[in-house]
């Protein structure tokens, strides 16, 4: 019997519950370096498979001359393989012992036919699965076909695979912009604050902030921002001047920030010089130790490395005081030269330049005024354009009113045209009811003329054979045309027909009893729906007919104007016997 080695991929005699026993963690016996399982080989060494024992079963390695099992490409996100040539008695539980030892299986989806699906928990254990595809599986000793067969272990293409990588992905992409965003927003410069729109009220509050010291720079901007929209115009061009005269008075107090500031510098530069002159000082009196220590009468006394280091320190001092001195020279020759400028102001050109100053101020007063006239144009004409605006909207809102007037004019002639239509369309099929009913009359009494005429035929054959003289059959005649009168009479009497069938007198009585609930009425299309409900074979064009018979009991009204008119019939039986 073969034994297992060192580099098998199951272990025999190994329990799992043992771990959860003794607290120990589980140990994977796929992982490489575990000591269970070889580190994968370099590609260039041939690998060697060798015999994996378990429990219930034997793996025997396939040939290692035959070229490596065929795959097919590989899934993203693939976690489940496919497993072929399965033994025929192989169950779920021997298959689970065999690939268990790859990683974790979340599912096993084994058919009826020698093949299965199996879905590890992660990816890399699937590459440990293929390491199995061309094994031999042999059913303990046994060596009946149906114990044994040739595994063949592929990538399966499974959808919750595919969809748990595209959730990674997603995730990931949605990470990836949001470090973007938060770059980008990082390095993004912050925005101004938004400038309120101009009105009186916020005038007089950025005429106080121009006046206020701390807030002028946040006031000068909106100012800034007014002026460029547009705003300046005929009424507010006063309050504008006054905000501009506020900004103006400003420049006084600049000049005199600028002159404290100057002073301020002076001071700094004179004492910085005189703080350089103390240093340079110390730095001549350290050069003037080590120059000492130089001379014979110490030199002789110090080691040659303490030499060294005397002599090293006083040429860096000796550097350090030569670049202060010609600092300080600097700073000296600069102060000369401002005093020779400052003399050369009292000669004649001063008087040049006093005169030029007062040239380039009168040229800044024409400059002023000069825009101050341009900005009065421009408000004079956005005045205008604001007149001829106006009326322009003047001239809309007239055409806009005969506008509104003519269509007025042609919804009330439409409403008119509909209800004269309306009109037309109900003497229409009163027409049409009353040429119905000559119909009805007509057949009414042809078929009553008939049935005489069978009568008086059956009455004379009993004559003549009972031997009656021509008196009595006249006096038949006589009756019979009485007869016909007297029935024509009524039916002239009864304009309006009688019931046809027991059908009508029941749907009068239903359609009497629904109108009667409804005192305001209702159209031929809900009494209809609700005639459905109890006769679906029942159509609305009989409805309507019927009611139009019985105009005593029924009468119809319109309700509305325009496209919400309607027609609805109400019950009004008892008002007809009110009135009779």
């Amino acid at each position: 019997m073969l034994s297992c080695s060192k580099y098998s991929i199951c272990v025999p005699g190994f329990d799992p519950s043992l771990s959860m026993m003794t607290g120990i963690t589980p140990i994977n016996p796929m992982i490489p370096g575990m000591g269970l399982v070889p580190p994968p080989p370099p590609t260039d060494v041939p690998v060697v498979k060798e015999i994996i024992h378990c429990k219930s079963c034997t793996l025997f390695p396939p040939n290692p001359n035959l070229p490596p099992p065929s795959t097919r490409e590989r899934p993203p996100g693939c976690k489940t393989v496919f497993v072929g040539g399965l033994p025929e008695n192989a169950t779920e539980e021997i298959i689970q012992e065999v690939f268990e030892q790859c990683g974790d299986i979340t599912a096993i989806r084994k058919s009826k036919k020698n093949f299965c699906h199996i879905r590890f928990a992660e990816e890399f254990m699937v590459d440990k699965a293929i390491y199995l595809s061309g094994y031999r599986m042999r059913l303990g000793s046994s060596t009946d076909k149906k114990d044994s067969g040739r595994l063949h272990v592929d990538f399966a293409q499974a959808r919750d695979d595919f969809y748990e990588w595209e959730c990674k992905q997603r995730m990931l992409a949605r990470e990836e912009r949001h470090r973007r965003k938060m770059e980008e927003d990082r390095l993004r410069p912050p925005s101004p604050p938004a400038i309120m729109h101009y009105s009186e009220h916020e005038a007089a509050l950025l005429a106080e902030k121009l006046k206020d010291d701390s807030k002028f720079s946040e006031a000068i901007t909106v100012l800034l921002t007014w002026i460029e929209r547009g705003e300046v115009n005929r009424r507010s061009a006063n309050q504008f001047y006054s905000m501009v005269q506020s900004a103006n008075s400003h420049v006084r107090r600049l000049m005199n920030e600028k002159a404290a500031h100057e002073q301020e510098m002076e001071q700094a530069k004179e004492s910085f010089k005189n703080a350089l002159t103390g240093i340079l000082t110390q730095f001549e009196q350290i050069v003037a130790v080590f120059n000492a220590s130089t001379r014979q009468k110490a030199w002789d006394h110090f080691s040659k490395a303490q030499r060294k280091n005397i002599d090293i320190w006083r040429k860096h001092s000796e550097e350090l005081r030569n670049a202060h001195s010609e600092q300080l020279m600097g700073i000296r020759r600069e102060e000369e030269m401002e005093m020779s400028d400052d003399d050369s102001g009292d000669n004649p050109s001063k008087k040049l330049r006093v005169d030029d100053s007062a040239l380039a101020a009168q040229a800044y007063a024409l400059k002023e005024e000069n825009d101050s006239l341009r900005w009065q144009l421009d408000a004079y004409r956005n005045e205008v354009e604001l007149l001829k605006q106006e009326k322009g909207q003047l001239f809309r809102t007239e055409e806009s009113l005969t506008k509104d007037q003519q269509l007025q004019f042609l919804q009330q002639t439409m409403q008119g045209m509909q209800q004269q239509l309306l009109s037309i369309q109900e003497e229409l099929n009163n027409k049409k009811s009353e040429l119905e009913q000559a119909k009805e009359e007509q057949t009414h009494t042809q078929a009553m003329l008939k049935v005489l005429q069978e009568q008086l035929k059956s009455a004379k054959e009993l004559a003549e054979i009972n031997g009656h003289d021509e008196s009595q059959a006249n006096e038949i005649n006589v009756l019979t045309v009485a007869l016909v009168n007297q029935d024509r009479e009524k039916n002239s009497e009864k304009r309006s027909p009688g019931l046809k069938s027991e059908k009508e007198a029941l749907l009068i009585g239903i359609i009497s009893t629904f109108l009667h609930v409804h005192p305001f009425g209702a159209n031929i299309e809900y009494l209809w729906s609700y005639m459905q409900q109890l006769d679906s074979r029942i159509s609305a064009n009989e409805i309507e007919m019927l009611l139009m018979r019985l105009p005593r009991m029924f009468k119809q009204e319109f309700t509305g104007v325009g496209a919400t008119l309607e027609k609805r019939w109400k019950f009004c039986a008892f008002e007809g016997i009110k009135t009779i």
